[in-house]
């Protein structure tokens, strides 16, 4: 496989690992997950795992610096699927993917989405519903 497909689910990209990841894969996902979020102007990112029996430490870093570039360019990542022995290996290497949200499912990593980016669009008043109380920010108390 040359390269890992990365869905488009409106604004959030979705990646289902169901290989081997080897380094080049890893990097060439890294590589094309950053131009779709470009592209599309994706705000999430969720990466399926389910399928992965074992991880090593490379593969954990690009995991955590995917999810770190993915940041730095306004999309947050959830990391699902992650089996128990997946997560022994990481805790083992001293891995503890810092910055990476995980779920244990897609369901469950697409609504955690949903709450943040409702969250993040409420704290900054770009919400596309008038306040409750008729009110718009211009007029104030």
């Amino acid at each position: 496989m040359d390269r890992i497909p990365v869905l488009s689910l409106g604004d959030v990209l979705l990646v289902s690992i169901q290989v081997d990841l080897e380094d080049q894969l890893a990097v060439r996902l890294q590589d094309d997950l950053s131009a779709q979020i470009v592209a599309t102007g994706a705000h999430g990112v969720v990466i399926d795992i389910s399928a992965l029996d074992i991880v090593d430490s490379f593969i954990g870093r690009m995991l955590s610096t995917i999810a770190s570039i993915s940041r730095i360019l306004d999309a947050e990542t959830v990391v699902v699927g992650m089996r128990p022995a997946v997560a022994i290996t990481l805790v083992e290497l001293g891995l503890s993917l810092q910055g990476v949200r995980t779920a244990l499912n897609l369901e469950l990593g697409l609504r955690q989405l949903r709450g943040t980016r409702a969250r993040d669009l409420f704290e900054t008043g770009a919400q596309d519903e008038p306040p409750r109380d008729g009110l718009t920010p211009a007029d104030g108390p």
